[in-house]
């Protein structure tokens, strides 16, 4: 039954990006007047279907929050701690972001002013602090796992969250606004991407507790000790 638990809660991980990027691909496709070469993907939070994009952020949010649980259930050793506080982190960011709203900007919605507000509202600033404290979440979590990574010799997961780490951060806090439609939109997808792929490993049973590597008997003399996986 505890398997099983385990199991809903990583598959929440697994379900998250998919069905936040196919959201945000759909409505740029169809939204009246959104440009994803020009206009990032929170502002279509705004207008009359901007509840659309608003749930979509909360319930993603919701869903990797369900992962973190999840990932702490389901590995238990020290690292697992710190991978799902920060992973419930970035969750909470993205709930932060549904439901404080950017300002019109960019000529969207239509009617919008042409260009950026000098001066944001209070709710674009809490959504910018959401947008922080989620890519500052999955950096965080992608660090302790690839860190986690090495410690087992598996260093190929571990390049690769490293990598993700720094390229999600990277595309969202450089600096300008030229393509930052797009570097958005991008680090979104490796941000999605690696926690899909952590979903599943880890729900395939490829990921173990470090704890339960753990010596069986002591060496025989001029022996090598042995070393059980349970």
């Amino acid at each position: 039954m505890a398997r099983k638990a385990h199991d809903g809660l990583l598959a929440c991980g697994a379900f998250a990006g998919p069905l936040f990027v196919a959201v945000v691909v759909i409505q740029a496709l169809t939204r009246n007047g959104y440009d994803l070469a020009e206009h990032p993907l929170s502002l279509l939070t705004l207008g009359d279907l901007g509840w659309i994009q608003s749930a979509t952020f909360v319930l993603g949010g919701v869903l990797v929050g369900a992962f973190a649980v999840g990932l702490r259930r389901a590995l238990e050793d020290r690292a697992a701690r710190w991978m799902a506080l920060f992973t419930g982190l970035f969750g909470l960011g993205l709930v932060a972001a549904g439901i404080f709203r950017p300002d019109p900007s960019l000529g969207f919605p239509p009617g919008a002013p042409s260009g950026t507000p000098e001066e944001l509202s209070t709710s674009a600033i809490l959504h910018g602090v959401g947008f922080a404290v989620a890519i500052g979440g999955l950096t965080l979590a992608s660090l302790v796992f690839a860190r986690r990574g090495v410690a087992n010799g598996e260093r190929g997961w571990a390049a690769y969250s490293l990598f993700s780490a720094a390229t999600a951060l990277v595309l969202a806090m450089w600096p300008g606004e030229n393509g930052a439609s797009i570097r958005y939109f991008v680090a979104t997808l490796v941000a999605f991407t690696w926690t899909t792929a952590v979903a599943l490993r880890v729900r395939a049973g490829v990921e173990v507790p470090r704890d339960a590597i753990e010596p069986v008997g002591p060496p025989a003399l001029g022996g090598r000790r042995s070393y059980s996986n349970y």
